[in-house]
């Protein structure tokens, strides 16, 4: 293990759905796993949104958080997040007011800018199209926080007149805002509204460190939040042996592939799948490029990786999206290699 404190652990879930898989037991083995992260100590659990894709099933992140409130008793959780565009700000500020009722003190709203598919699929949740939707982003995040703050947002008539809109009538807390997002303008937003920000590390990778040194160096103080919180996320597959590790990294690096080659997209692959499919020159680059900004092999392995990662970067807290994709023999409603993944990691810490 590293010299350096071991960061807090927290989990991002894209309910991954392989082949053979429905949906239904995607969500169970989900569920599971929120259970598992909640009795091993994880301090957070965020559901990810997205859409129309055949191997991911978190599309709606408030109906998963509520599943998995009734489910666990400690963890904190989330979104990772709410793609905003897709959504009226009064909406999204209603559905976790209600979430924060149902488990006080353990909600957060995690919001991004980007609209979590492709533009048909935009158009279908947003009628009024995509492009003012993104413009408004500064402005629809500052609603939200305001539609669920106690005072609630003030609506402005050209009369003179004022109306109060308030996301529940008698909240005894609010969700934690957070800011989500893998380019400088949601580093500089997020410091710019004195919000708490989480770069996507385990989407994008690239520009990690300036996004950081923005938001840090121009962070505004805000009552709520007075100094400057980020985590970071990352990709990681924890299991006995490095062999292992690797074959269950190859159907979620298989199907980053397929996403960024513009391929087909099809339910994630099983182990035995990945293992005896026919490759190219193009997929191999980008599985190889992938790899090597992946956590993957043993639990002690990993484990002092996230540690120093955490430390390079100035965080206490690491956020882990359990990428171990399973073999055919394993259950189908249960998170068998994303379980083992935390076990481990947890257990070496």
């Amino acid at each position: 293990m590293s010299d350096h404190a071991a960061p807090a652990l927290s989990v991002l879930d894209l309910v991954p759905v392989r082949t053979g898989q429905t949906s239904t037991e995607a969500i169970a083995a989900s569920l599971s796993l929120a259970e598992i992260a909640d009795r091993l100590g994880y301090r957070r659990y965020w559901f990810a949104e997205h859409h129309n894709m055949p191997a991911v099933a978190s599309t709606t992140p408030p109906v998963l958080i509520a599943a998995a409130a009734t489910r666990t008793k400690t963890l904190r959780l989330g979104s990772g997040g709410v793609m905003l565009p897709n959504h009226a700000p009064l909406i999204v500020a209603e559905q976790f007011a209600a979430l924060e009722a149902i488990a006080p003190g353990r909600i957060d709203l995690g919001l991004g800018r980007a609209p979590g598919s492709d533009p048909v699929i935009t158009q279908l949740l947003r009628g009024s199209g995509t492009t003012s939707d993104v413009e408004q982003f500064p402005r629809h995040v500052q609603d939200i926080t305001l539609l669920l703050s106690g005072d609630g947002a003030q609506v402005q008539f050209t009369s003179g007149g004022e109306y109060t809109v308030r996301s529940t009538p008698a909240a005894t807390g609010v969700p934690e805002v957070w800011l989500l997002g893998s380019s400088d303008y949601s580093a500089q937003l997020a410091a710019a509204q004195g919000l708490p920000y989480v770069f996507a590390n385990h989407f994008s990778g690239q520009g990690l460190e300036r996004a950081l040194d923005l938001y840090r160096s121009g962070y505004q103080p805000s009552e709520q939040h007075p100094t400057p919180r980020t985590f970071l996320t990352v990709n990681v597959v924890a299991s006995p042996t490095q062999e292992e590790a690797e074959a269950r990294a190859l159907p979620q690096l298989r199907m980053m592939s397929r996403l960024r080659l513009n391929k087909p997209l099809t339910a994630l692959e099983t182990v035995e799948e990945a293992l005896s499919a026919a490759s190219d020159p193009a997929t191999e680059q980008v599985v190889q490029a992938a790899r090597e900004r992946w956590f993957v092999g043993t639990g002690e392995s990993v484990a002092s990786v996230v540690t120093a990662f955490a430390a390079k970067y100035g965080v206490d807290e690491v956020m882990l999206s359990p990428v171990a994709g399973a073999y055919e023999t394993e259950s189908k409603d249960a998170p068998t290699g994303r379980a083992q993944t935390l076990e481990l990691i947890a257990a070496a810490q």
